[in-house]
Order: structure tokens, then C-alpha cells, then sequence
């Protein structure tokens, strides 16, 4: 007889049984949803955020928020969960070529230039990310780790942890907000603002599946990004912004509440607009991590830059000159 606490699998998926992981010096510190996150590997976030508010993960034998924060010796207790089954390990080829994007490396962090159209991990119907394809390429980055996320049409200095001890470091960085991080956006229409600081407070809402959809709302938390022109097209505008907070997709939110969407995004662009930039030739978001700098264990000031990606490069150089010729006509 089926026990309540099974879940039904279809031929595609298991289950995992009920763990009970106690908490060392290395995890201790980190949010218990970003803990979840690497023992589940490929479970979405919405997913974990409804075990948390369900009550089924618990600590110390008690309910927990997504944002407590674990201490050494806690017990978790991390409930069955339904999985898809392991899929094939990335191609060997492909984690290698991976390798030629690595920015830097020494033995506590990595850099790497990502790549547009690449997850940063495995999950949500996407067998593999850049962690996959690192650890696959290099098994001695075993517990390689997302010190922050990019979208996976942002291409980009993505910073990744070597060791647990470097993550709860980095996390605590990008948290406090000791870290200074650049794009370049082209986004719809002729910037006429200037030098400007977008503040919008942002609310995330989940969807059916739990995909994140940003909103500005009275009810959010504060944000803010600067914003300052690099280049106008007249029809767009380049342009380099520096979020001073770091919410979900702020930029894209923050740019299109101000009527100036980045063209490329589907989710929360201008679908005219958007389809000008396809026949053109712009093929995903353009948005692109330019650069980031933080301060090393010792102090020392850390400046990372990755060269704007060549498929935008080349819709600057190519596609603009057509997507001005068809505003005008």
C-alpha cells in the first residue's frame, strides 16, 4: 500500500527518499533555500519555496523561512521529492570548449565570460548549465558554486565559489552590496534622461510552475539602478547601467517601467519593437554583464571585464544600420 508521504513517478522521473542532513562548519551560514538548492540539484527554485512554505523541509524538528540562515549542527530534514531522471552527461566537447571562456581562476573563485543562451545550471527542463559543463570539463571542481545568477539570454562575468567557504564569503559581498556590477543594455527608443538612478520597488510573483514574473509595486522591496547613455541609434539606445540593489530581472523591469525596454526580451519587453530587432537580425535579450569588481579575502580590490559578446557586437555593427532603415520608412 502507497504510503502518504510517496509520490507518484512517471517513467521519465524518481523520487528521492527522506534525508536528514546534519550542518557543518562549511554549510553553516547560508540560506536554507540556496542550501536546498545544491542538495536538489535540477529542482526549481518555485519548488523549494513550496516545500519551505509547506512546512516539509524542517529544522531542528521546526518550521523555517526561506531566509533563515543555518547554523552548525542544525538538523534538515529535506522531505521525498520527484525528480526527472539523471539525464546524459554533457558532451565532453562542449564542457571543454566552456574552459575557453574562463576569465580567471585562482583557488578560491572563477570567472567565466558566459555565454548567451546558457543556463547558469541544470533544472526547469534544462538538463545542463554552466556548473554541469565546468564540473564535466573539471572533476575537481566538485563543489564549484553560483556566488550570484545571470538570466540564460544574459551573456557575461558570471563568479563562481571553489569551495563553500568562498561562497558564504562572496554571497555575504554581493548581499551587503560591496559589489560593483556593469552592463550594457540596448534598449528601445532614444534616452533622454541623462545620467539617471531608476527606483521602482520590485515585487516577484510566481506563475503556474512555478516561473518568477517581476512587477513594480508599492508592496516591493526598494531597488535602484544607475543608468547613463553610451551610444544613441535614435530608434534605440545603448546604454550602461549599474544596479545598486540586486532583485530578480531589475533591469529589465526598471528599464521597461521606464519606457525603455531592452530589445530582445520577450518577458517583459515591447513585442513591436522586439519583432523590428528579429528582422534585423537580433537573436536573444541584449543585455550583457560588462564587468564586476569585489574585494578579495585579503582586501585587495578584484576588476573583472568580459568583451561584449560577438553576436551583439555584430547587431550593432550590422542590424542597427537596418533596424534605422525600417523606422524610417
Amino acid at each position: 500500500m502507497r504510503q502518504k508521504s510517496e509520490l507518484p513517478e512517471t517513467a521519465n522521473q524518481v523520487t528521492t527518499r527522506v534525508r536528514k542532513e546534519r550542518i557543518d562548519g562549511e554549510a553553516a551560514g547560508q540560506r536554507i533555500d540556496n542550501y536546498l538548492a545544491r542538495m536538489l540539484p535540477g529542482v526549481p527554485r518555485g519548488r523549494i519555496y513550496r516545500l519551505l512554505r509547506r512546512g516539509e523541509v524542517r529544522v531542528n524538528g521546526g518550521r523555517i523561512r526561506a531566509e533563515y540562515k543555518l547554523e552548525t549542527g542544525d538538523e534538515v530534514r529535506i522531505p521525498p521529492v520527484r525528480l526527472d531522471a539523471p539525464a546524459k552527461p554533457p558532451d565532453a566537447a562542449r564542457a571543454a570548449k566552456l574552459l575557453d571562456h574562463v576569465i580567471y581562476e585562482d583557488k578560491r573563485l572563477l570567472v567565466v565570460n558566459k555565454p548567451g543562451g546558457l543556463a547558469v545550471h541544470g533544472g526547469s527542463g534544462i538538463s545542463f548549465g554552466v556548473v554541469e559543463l565546468l564540473r564535466q570539463a573539471r572533476p575537481d571542481l566538485r563543489d564549484l558554486g553560483l556566488v550570484h545568477r545571470l538570466d540564460r539570454e544574459t551573456s557575461g562575468c558570471l563568479v563562481l565559489a571553489k569551495r563553500r567557504s568562498a561562497l558564504r564569503e562572496l554571497n555575504a559581498s554581493f548581499r551587503e552590496g560591496r559589489v560593483d556590477k556593469n552592463y550594457l543594455a540596448l534598449a528601445a527608443g532614444d534616452w533622454q534622461f541623462g545620467d539617471e538612478t531608476l527606483r521602482a520597488a520590485l515585487e516577484v510573483r510566481n506563475r503556474r510552475g512555478g516561473e518568477r514574473h517581476v512587477v513594480v509595486s508599492e508592496s516591493g522591496k526598494a531597488s535602484a539602478t544607475r543608468v547613463r547613455l553610451s551610444r544613441t541609434y535614435g530608434v534605440a539606445s545603448l546604454l550602461q547601467c549599474s544596479p545598486q540593489t540586486g532583485r530578480t530581472h531589475q533591469i529589465r523591469v526598471h528599464l521597461a517601467h521606464a519606457g525603455h525596454s531592452i530589445l530582445g526580451d520577450e518577458r517583459y519587453g515591447d513585442p513591436a519593437a522586439n519583432a523590428a530587432a528579429r528582422r534585423a537580425g537580433l537573436k536573444r535579450l541584449f543585455l550583457h554583464a560588462q564587468s564586476i569588481a569585489f574585494a578579495d579575502d585579503s582586501g585587495n580590490e578584484l576588476h573583472f571585464t568580459a568583451p561584449l559578446a560577438d553576436d551583439l557586437e555584430r547587431f550593432l555593427d550590422s542590424g542597427m544600420p537596418k533596424l534605422k532603415r525600417a523606422k524610417r520608412r
